[in-house]
């Protein structure tokens, strides 16, 4: 007696594997997410993210020009501004530090790569939260959606491709549509943060975006233990106008990411955040994991999940290894 089934002849070689391989990652499939501080004289490490730092104005653009050359998907831009108010005001400011960041990456790669802003107040408000207060305290949801559309149109204005609301405020995809339509941005598009969870994955990032934040922001971002609810917030953006949706974070969702790109019949992106990244990075550094093994094996994993795209803090590096 013997195996009459042998799947392992398809493994024997590595040109076998590669013949038969199911998921590919490719450059095109990859967004780099930046971040873009003020008044800096040279790029600032962030700590909780070795590897990722504050770009100067010079390094933005440079990282730009290194984005389009290695064929990546896009860029997403982040601001840290020098000051913080009640309202956000830097986000909508032509002038503040995200819009003169998109307006000199846009001068830098043109049309060769695809230039996206992330659409959300928390990097600005001096109380953290991803919109403007009531008086009582909470995020006012309605207040909120009038920023956002002002800020979607300053963004494109800059020269943004790709506007991106966060804050997962409801509505906000077809206020945004709306806004951008009435400016003549008919060609700016929406990827819309649809699924957004409540996350401890997100502690580095705000260290990288120097959060103002204290509590926390459960009333407007998803409970982790809910997926329907997932896709009753994709199917709503959809209705909405939205040209693509997201899933944030990644790696611990892939299941509802596998649900979403089910029923999506835009493009689907998912956000390897930066505790990913931390965490990888922190145990590859002590020599616990293979490092660039680990990196495409979670990446391929979000591919294999259902991502059309995908935002990696790697993915210029990891552009240079697919070939490879």
């Amino acid at each position: 007696m013997y195996p009459t089934d042998r799947p392992r002849r398809l493994r024997t070689t590595p040109a076998l594997r590669r013949l038969v391989s199911e998921t590919e990652v490719r450059p095109r499939n990859l967004v780099l997410p930046v971040f873009v501080a003020e008044g800096l004289e040279s790029p600032k490490p962030i700590a909780s993210m070795p590897g990722v730092v504050q770009h100067t104005r010079e390094t933005l653009r440079k990282t730009a020009a290194e984005a389009a050359a290695a064929g990546l998907g896009g860029i997403m831009l982040f601001g840290v501004p020098a000051h913080h108010d009640a309202t956000g005001t830097g986000a909508v400011d032509p002038d503040g530090i995200l819009n003169v960041g998109l307006r000199e990456v846009r001068e830098e790669v043109g049309d060769a790569l695809p230039v996206m802003a992330d659409t959300c107040l928390d990097e600005f408000t001096d109380h953290g939260h991803c919109g403007v207060l009531a008086p009582d305290g909470t995020v006012d949801n309605d207040a909120t959606l009038e920023v956002y559309a002002d800020m979607a149109v300053a963004q494109a204005d800059a020269g943004a491709h790709v506007v991106a609301p966060s804050g997962m405020m409801d509505g906000q995809v077809g206020r945004i549509r709306s806004a951008l339509d009435a400016a003549g941005h008919v060609d700016t598009a929406i990827l819309a943060y649809s699924a957004k969870y409540a996350s401890a994955f997100y502690g580095p990032f705000r260290e990288a975006v120097d959060s103002q934040l204290t509590g926390d922001r459960r009333t407007y971002q998803q409970d982790p233990a809910n997926a329907r609810e997932a896709l009753r917030e994709t199917t709503l953006d959809l209705a909405e106008g939205a040209d693509m949706v997201m899933v944030k974070p990644a790696m611990a969702y892939l299941d509802v990411l596998r649900s979403v790109a089910e029923i999506s019949d835009v493009p689907v992106a998912a956000y390897q955040v930066s505790g990913e990244y931390a965490m990888i990075s922190a145990a590859a550094e002590r020599g616990w994991i293979d490092r660039d093994r680990t990196i495409l094996e979670t990446v391929t994993g979000i591919r294999r999940a259902g991502a059309d795209i995908v935002l990696t803090y790697w993915a210029t590096e990891l552009a240079t290894w697919l070939d490879r």
